[in-house]
């Protein structure tokens, strides 16, 4: 029972949700629903569960404040399976993540021969298994001095191609100003002394300038220096901001001491069946489980029965395609998603709370009604299950939908509808009407200026896969997951076709000090303009700067720690949440402040940017608008709109957005990118059936004015909606990497694909052929 619930722009939400039943969540993205699920009920049964605990665990456990809400009741111990990404270091796999790495070292401990010894024996994160010459990561990475020194500068010229090195830095007057070389000397014609000195010399000190004094250092050469601080660490020891720099100036390579396999030589000369532990490692699990299956000797037939059952759960949520030695920071969100739903498949736990956040992402039609069967699985074990959801197929299974809304932002929040699922179907709000109407083929398509072809791709499961994209077009790109759709697109395409803007499905960052003005630039436009417009810093206009509250350093708010015990978060009473200090509001823009521009909608500030009324004074007095507008700020606001965000406020911090307002954030963000050729990879993650059909009308707004939009999508209103469909397949992994497809959606619906088979049983619903 939730009881006046005021998270976020939840407004007094009170609600029952059935125990034991599958209810599933809906309304348009950014309407309220991961705030009632996430934000209230699972961060309150998270925060008490935490209680149990002692008063010295609780002290190293994340600190939880209660929701804001009036009553919280029968609330029952919640897993929560977000749509964070899995992440991980360099040593985390598939297999390490789900723990099948570890039931197959019990199996080779037991079974294998000869025997390499205990289970950590057969580890690549244990020194027993590791590789002593990569150290248990399967591959080496080894310093390219030709990319790193260009021979045709000199050291004043910045030979030292490398951010660390560049002209002026600390590093560089190693090299350049301890009069060891001939700073205008290019490298090239250095003698091979001099050259050997400048990589690998050292075992003396040096003398370089300093702003007010001459410091002493200990030579050491660039290579040797890069070395110490850059490849021995190891790679997760480097910053992600440098990580692409060091990655530009070496070479990566399978460790050649193991060929990759992360093992010493003991754990690999261990078998069964002929196969070590990294061979079935590297099996796809749908080819791995009949293996397993095979095993009937009676000390590992129970080590393989649980391994069997664990492969199993994975390949029913549709990863059959992937293998164990898979690295997680390869994996997609909904690939990561699935795999951390597939932990707890396989629990006996009862009377536990399941929280799925939108656990199709990623999700071909035909493998979303394996994931169903799962969670309707957990509920019948006596759990309850609850699901923010947008697919048809997962509200249908519903025993139980809260539907919020009627809009996002501030226009939403509410509970409008709340019941079974079949008397949501027509009911008047965004998601029955899209329930109630079913969307066909469009009338006519658009005819392709050209072609984008693609020759012999090999990448990943790609096999000399050739194909035309036609231009000028929306195609959509289609396939089961793991089928190869992202790695022609975004990988084989844009190789051959570098001008292409691709908008993956990576997070973009959030905390509550980034907005949507400042992750599109607009605050930074902003911020001079109040300083040219006032005579005044820039730096006062920025709550992360001059301009911040000094009681709340910019935050709006203060949390006290109380130990083991809730943190209490109030608004900072010196600023009244404003986040700046008085000075700051002293000023104005067309006779607003700062904090009233944050507090503008893009649809507000759309029109206040665009109406141009003159600048205020010096004083901050008079003035009114940006003196005709500026299309730095104009331009990113319209697509904010463009992408239907017009109801986010500009300094919203992002940490509070939705999943799909994110994604469609940085859509927009992107779309300002000069180019022709577009790739969009799932861009209707998180959106509403309503949201998918203003990005449909975007798309068709950026064909239109004569680019060439291609869209990876398991959506079948997207695909409907495409002038020309390619389908990968015909199954994931190495049974997928296929066209199996080229042509008019109204072709593929007579083909023999799984698409074909999904799209046909989509229009039998559909209502009458829209025009085009």
């Amino acid at each position: 029972m939730v009881e006046g619930a005021r998270e976020h722009n939840l407004k007094d939400v009170s609600l029952r949700i059935p125990k034991g039943q599958l209810t599933v969540f809906t309304g348009v993205s950014g309407s309220g629903k991961s705030s009632v699920v996430f934000g209230t009920i699972a961060a309150e049964a998270q925060r008490q569960l935490n209680e149990t605990f002692t008063a010295f665990v609780r002290n190293r456990l994340g600190k939880r404040e209660r929701p804001k809400a009036s009553r919280i009741a029968n609330l029952s111990a919640a897993v929560v399976v977000d749509q964070r990404p899995v992440g991980g270091n360099s040593r985390s796999t598939v297999g390490t993540m789900t723990e099948m790495q570890s039931v197959l070292r019990v199996l080779f401990s037991r079974f294998g021969t000869p025997s390499a010894g205990l289970a950590t024996a057969y580890s690549f994160n244990d020194p027993q298994g590791m590789c002593p010459e990569c150290d248990g990561l399967g591959r080496t990475m080894r310093l390219d001095v030709d990319l790193l020194v260009d021979r045709t500068k000199s050291l004043n010229e910045g030979a030292i191609d490398f951010p660390a090195f560049k002209v002026g830095s600390a590093a560089w007057q190693l090299y350049a100003q301890s009069g060891v070389f001939d700073p205008d000397k290019p490298v090239g014609e250095f003698t091979p002394e001099e050259r050997e000195l400048l990589l690998y010399g050292g075992g003396f000190t040096v003398d370089r300038p300093g702003r007010h004094e001459v410091y002493r250092n200990e030579y050491q050469g660039v290579a040797t220096r890069f070395e110490r601080l850059y490849l021995k660490r190891g790679e997760d020891a480097i910053s992600d901001h440098k990580r692409a720099a060091v990655e530009r100036v070496v070479r990566q390579q399978a460790c050649p001491a193991c060929g990759g396999a992360r093992l010493n030589p003991a754990a690999l000369a261990s078998r069964i069946d002929g196969r070590n532990i990294a061979d079935w490692s590297a099996m796809e699990i749908g080819d791995l489980i009949p293996l397993l299956a095979r095993i009937d000797e009676p000390v590992a037939a129970e080590v393989a029965a649980e391994a069997l059952a664990g492969l199993r759960r994975i390949e029913a949520v549709g990863l059959g395609y992937l293998s164990l030695d898979r690295a997680t920071s390869t994996l997609s969100g909904g690939e990561g998603q699935r795999l951390k739903t597939v932990r707890h498949l396989g629990s006996s736990l009862t009377g536990v709370t399941y929280i799925f956040d939108e656990p199709t992402v990623g999700l071909h039609p035909r493998d979303v009604h394996r994931l169903g069967d799962l969670m309707l699985e957990l509920r019948d074990k006596g759990n309850t299950v609850l699901v923010v959801e947008h697919d048809r197929d997962v509200i249908a299974l519903a025993d139980h939908v809260v539907d919020m809304g009627p809009g996002a932002g501030r226009h939403g929040g509410e509970v409008v509808y709340e019941g079974p699922a079949r008397s949501l179907v027509g009911a008047a709000t965004p998601t029955g009407r899209r329930l109630g109407s079913v969307s066909g083929l469009k009338g006519a398509y658009r005819t392709p200026r050209g072609v984008l072809r693609v020759t012999d791709a090999s990448l990943h499961n790609l096999r000399d896969v050739s194909v035309d994209v036609p231009t000028g077009v929306l195609c959509a790109v289609t396939g089961v997951a793991g089928s190869g759709k992202s790695t022609l697109m975004t990988g084989a395409l844009v190789d051959q076709h570098p001008d292409t803007v691709v908008v993956d499905q990576s997070a973009i960052a959030s905390s509550n000090r980034s907005t949507p003005a400042s992750y599109t630039g607009v605050l930074d436009v902003v911020r001079k303009q109040f300083a040219q417009a006032n005579g005044v810093s820039a730096a006062l206009f920025s709550f992360n700067s001059a301009g911040a509250c000094e009681n709340c350093r910019g935050r709006g708010f203060v949390q006290t720690d109380l130990a083991f015990m809730d943190p209490v978060t109030t608004v900072c009473e010196v600023c009244g949440g404003t986040r700046f200090r008085d000075e700051a509001l002293r000023h104005t823009l067309g006779g607003r402040t700062i904090v009233d521009v944050l507090g503008m909608t893009v649809e507000e500030a759309v029109e206040f940017f665009g109406n141009g009324n003159g600048n205020g004074n010096g004083n901050g007095e008079g003035g009114g608008g940006i003196g005709g507008g500026d299309a730095r700020v104009a331009g990113p606001l319209a697509r904010l709109a463009d992408v239907g965000l017009g109801y986010l406020t500009l300094g919203q911090p992002l940490s509070t957005l939705s999943g799909g307002e994110r994604q469609r954030l940085k859509l927009a963000d992107r779309l300002g990118e000069s180019g022709q050729v577009y790739v969009f990879d799932e861009p209707t993650t998180g959106l509403h059936m309503a949201d998918v059909d203003v990005l449909l009308a975007l798309m068709d707004r950026l064909v239109d004015a004569g680019n060439t939009v291609i869209v990876i999508e398991h959506n079948l209103d997207v695909v409907k909606h495409a002038d020309w469909v390619i389908d990968i397949g015909p199954e994931a992994g190495r049974r997928g990497g296929s066209v199996v497809f080229a042509g008019t959606p109204a072709e593929l619906s007579d083909a023999d694909t799984h698409t074909a088979h999904y799209l046909r049983k989509d229009l039998a619903a559909a209502s009458p052929p829209r025009a085009a």
